[in-house]
């Protein structure tokens, strides 16, 4: 389970103030359990964890298998939480570089209107055995139709069993993809009327892409069913003190949580993260608005600000135990050559070493600079773990949405470009 490290917390926020926060966010969770706060009927991504339809789970582990037998590339075409979850497991659980991966290569389409990134793809998949899942409950969201009607004529004039390379992932009855399946033939999956997107990372919804990236979706979902039993009561609960934490700083006038990773492989884990909280927390006029960094890259770009900025912001670090990987700095031996980097004084350090004193160094420099900072530790990056993080976020984000008087689980602001977009581009 996620370990909650706050001791750069404790000097920037009132223990009064604490004590009344830490209660709100059990009166939060009692709303949360009870599906009696706002949006309530919206929370089937728990049930779905206390409730598990194996039977799905294995049979989209057996359509992952298919494809993997069959495509050099699954095009999985989505925008927001129909990708975001998807792409970020695949991003942390996947080896950096492919080289010649045994998986078929998962890429997305439909999460912008760059004609030409899709020109691009469509030349790149030339040849190629390729096969797309769309998600969409209307099937009328702008971003993935367009997507689609392009990768549809493509697979259709270049595949005499395009029919059978296409599966949508939809509503249970409703939309366009439902009917156009009609007509066509294409498997199904459901995206439960009771999750939203960015809730829908354990559901078809995200489980068929990272199935068939080679990724243990059995493990995965036991992670978060893990968590979900883990945070089930109030006390000692990590969940209930972040939200409680995050809850005190903006009420002491802070705008900006900073979601910082010292791993390359969560950095879509932190896009994924951004999504959940901006699109739960952003309403009313109230929320912390989230971003994510990739460290220690970063303290190369927005450091200085962080230091020594605006003091507006709190920094969640999300961390790893173990990485798994033992690479340490080598001696040098080139003749010559000795010590002239200055790097001997770490000769058999490991790299896992040096970037943990490198949070440590950060946080602590952070906290001199004014910026609250907490940090979320990870056992591992592993299917296990990445879905116990899964539930950690989804059920803080509810509870902090309840602390903010909001309901977590619409999104009303996000209609709002579209209704000026479409009034320019003359849609019916």
């Amino acid at each position: 389970m996620l370990r909650l490290h706050y001791e750069h917390i404790s000097p920037f926020v009132d223990p009064a103030a604490m004590d009344r926060e830490a209660a709100a966010a059990r009166e939060a969770h009692r709303l949360l359990i009870e599906k009696s706060g706002p949006g309530g009927d919206a929370t089937g991504w728990r049930d779905l964890l206390a409730r598990p339809d194996y039977a799905l789970l294995e049979d989209i582990a057996e359509t992952a298998r298919h494809i993997r037998n069959e495509a050099d590339i699954l095009i999985c075409i989505g925008i927001g939480g129909s990708y975001l979850g998807a792409e970020a497991v695949i991003q942390a659980l996947s080896p950096t570089f492919r080289g010649h991966a045994e998986t078929p290569e998962v890429l997305f389409a439909g999460h912008h209107m760059s004609g030409a990134y899709l020109h691009d793809l469509l030349e790149y998949v030339q040849g190629k055995s390729v096969f797309v899942n769309v998600i969409s409950k209307s099937g009328r969201t702008l971003e993935p139709a367009i997507a689609f009607r392009c990768v549809r004529q493509y697979l259709e004039q270049n595949f005499d069993d395009a029919n059978k390379r296409i599966i949508v992932t939809t509503d249970p009855k409703k939309g366009a993809l439902n009917t156009l399946r009609a007509i066509r033939g294409y498997k199904k999956y459901v995206i439960p009327e009771n999750v939203g997107g960015r809730f829908s990372v354990l559901t078809p919804v995200g489980l068929l892409p990272v199935a068939v990236a080679g990724i243990d979706i059995h493990a995965l979902f036991k992670g978060a069913a893990n968590a979900l039993a883990q945070l089930a009561h109030p006390n000692d609960n990590p969940a209930l003190s972040y939200a409680a934490i995050r809850s005190a700083l903006l009420k002491q006038g802070l705008s900006i949580d900073l979601l910082s990773v010292f791993e390359p492989a969560l950095y879509g884990f932190g896009r994924w993260w951004q999504q959940l909280f901006g699109e739960s927390e952003g309403k009313n006029r109230t929320g912390l608005f989230p971003f994510v960094a990739q460290y220690s890259t970063d303290l190369h770009s927005i450091g200085q600000y962080v230091q020594e900025g605006q003091r507006s912001l709190m920094e969640t670090f999300l961390m790893v135990e173990q990485t798994g990987h033992a690479l340490s700095v080598p001696e040098e031996s080139a003749s010559g050559a000795e010590n002239l980097d200055g790097l001997d004084y770490l000769t058999g350090r490991s790299l896992q070493a040096i970037n943990r004193a490198a949070w440590e160094g950060t946080a602590r420099a952070h906290a001199d600079g004014d910026v609250p900072n907490l940090t979320l530790w990870l056992e591992e990056i592993s299917p296990t773990s990445i879905g116990e993080a899964i539930y950690f976020f989804e059920h803080a984000v509810s509870v902090s949405g309840y602390l903010l008087g909001v309901n977590p689980f619409d999104q009303p602001g996000v209609e709002a470009y579209k209704k000026e977009m479409f009034k320019r581009l003359g849609k019916p």
